[in-house]
């Protein structure tokens, strides 16, 4: 994507991640969208002519909402806000989540009802060209009055304060701007607060966090596939016909994928082979049995489990689509009316809430790979393997056992991350902000827990490939043996002990990759 034009249309979250992850992506806006942004201007301009009374134009803001403020007072009354907000802590987000950020804030106000100066949306339209990159720390933002804190570092860096990276150099925010040859914005009414009133740095994260965790999703079903065969799994129970039985369209998605995936496999088992053989050894006394007609719950029930992981995938979207393409600014200036609406649409409980359901769908995952990494290492559970995959001088060698205690580790850790955000709030700012949302944190904790589930998946995917080494890796199926020879060449099979990690660490990447399966 080479060029990107801001219409009067929703744009769709894929197109959303084109643009961020194209930094020479030159962003435009059409005229019609700049004839609505103008309007809103001009109308809010006529109300500070008739005299209204308007939140952040002539009166104070947060704590001080009750003050009325003139408005030759304008632009210091701008600015202080931008140096009252700017109180996050921490770590710098990355570059490309800032860009996420920018490209939400541009499309929040290029909605036309935000009343900000045609002038001042052309700078921050031209500061993402331009790629100056204010420094925006992690931690900080309540979520309710939206992110105003992450924001409020953005404004600063227009303002020409602050610090910006800019050609990979964190330098103030003056300089950056006039290095790139952007003129430095004024603030009049109301356009501080257009600039950070809102949800734009929740809804950038959360896009970024939804692509990554789609693609890891879509991988797993064929990492998923990988392990069947390793452990020799019986097919019947993914079956479409007995999914039909079953209504939800997630567990009939994910059925169908598992079976196309191995559709070709000669190392998944039939189950009608597995009766014939307990039926010939059937006699009048009971006795165990070294196969079963059953396996476990982490490989029959995938379709069940993953399945609502798909239909939760889904609504993620739409909430994220839905959101990222909205004004989340108070008030609005609404030309159509010819009214100022002061509102609540900067209230992040809709992105807070799906970032948790998006780490409960994550951690469920992680839940699902680490009972399928114990049946590798078991060799009592994973039909005829050697004990923790060390096929040779057992006891001298301890084959994979250890990456075991990594992927165990960090499995208890996203457990222990998926507590709800969206039911933390506190209240601040002398009781006015009362009930607050903590969606950028939901989004920062989403992250994590995405981030941490690769690092599982990366050990079971290293598991069923060696398994697959010693039951035959001819016999893998098409779609496996794509993904099977593109780990093989990042890790080698082997026949002696080995350092996991920075393996790990190349595999993590490989699984965000959305076309793992094109040779």
């Amino acid at each position: 994507m080479k060029k990107f034009i801001i219409k009067d249309e929703e744009i769709s979250i894929e197109n959303f991640a084109a643009v961020v992850r194209k930094e020479n992506c030159i962003i435009e806006t059409a005229n019609e969208v700049l004839a609505k942004i103008n309007g809103s201007r001009k109308l809010l301009e006529d109300f500070v002519t008739n005299g209204r009374i308007i939140y952040g134009v002539n009166t104070s803001m947060g704590g001080f909402v009750n003050y009325l403020v003139p408005i030759e007072y304008a632009s210091r009354l701008q600015q202080n806000l931008l140096h009252s907000v700017a109180s996050n802590v921490g770590e710098y987000f990355d570059t490309q989540v800032v860009r996420a950020i920018m490209l939400a804030r541009l499309l929040s106000l290029s909605k036309g009802v935000s009343a900000i100066t045609l002038k001042n949306y052309e700078i921050l339209q031209e500061m993402l060209n331009k790629q100056v990159y204010p420094c925006i720390p992690e931690k900080g933002s309540l979520g309710a009055s939206g992110d105003l804190g992450p924001l409020a570092f953005i404004a600063l860096v227009a303002t020409g304060r602050w610090k910006a990276i800019y050609q990979g150099k964190i330098i103030s925010g003056k300089e950056a701007m006039v290095a790139a040859g952007i003129d430095i914005m004024e603030l009049s009414y109301k356009e501080g607060l257009a600039l950070i009133n809102g949800t734009s740095a929740m809804v950038g994260l959360a896009a970024e966090n939804y692509m990554r965790a789609k693609a890891l999703f879509d991988n797993y079903i064929v990492v998923s596939g990988l392990s069947f065969e390793g452990l020799a799994t019986k097919i019947k129970p993914f079956a479409p016909e007995v999914h039909r039985y079953k209504k939800h369209t997630g567990q009939q998605y994910v059925a169908q994928r598992i079976v196309d995936v191995l559709n070709s496999s000669k190392l998944i088992v039939d189950e009608k082979e597995t009766e014939n053989m307990l039926r010939e050894k059937f006699t009048n006394d009971s006795q165990g049995m070294d196969r079963q007609i059953e396996d476990a719950y982490s490989i029959r029930c995938t379709p069940q489990i993953l399945g609502p992981v798909k239909e939760s995938l889904d609504f993620i979207k739409r909430i994220i689509t839905n959101e990222m393409n909205s004004s989340s600014d108070n008030p609005l200036i609404i030309p159509e009316y010819e009214e100022v609406f002061h509102n609540g649409h900067f209230h992040g409980q809709y992105i807070s809430q799906i970032m948790d359901y998006l780490s409960i769908c994550m951690t469920t995952i992680s839940n699902l790979s680490d009972r399928r990494i114990d049946r590798f290492m078991d060799a009592s559970n994973s039909n005829g393997l050697p004990a923790f995959l060390c096929h040779t001088t057992p006891g001298i060698r301890m084959g994979l056992m250890g990456g075991q205690f990594m992927s165990t580790s960090i499995t208890a850790e996203n457990r222990s991350l998926c507590v709800p955000l969206s039911t933390q709030t506190l209240t601040s700012t002398g009781d006015f902000q009362d009930i607050v949302s903590f969606g950028l944190v939901a989004a920062r904790r989403a992250k994590e827990i995405i981030d941490n589930l690769s690092y599982i998946v990366s050990f079971e995917l290293l598991c069923a490939c060696h398994a697959v080494d010693l039951r035959g890796k001819e016999k893998l199926s098409y779609g496996t043996k794509i993904l099977y020879e593109k780990v093989r060449e990042v890790v080698p099979f082997s026949d002696e002990d080995f350092i996991i990690t920075d393996y790990c660490e190349k595999l993590k990447e490989l699984l965000f990759n959305d076309n793992l399966l094109e040779k």
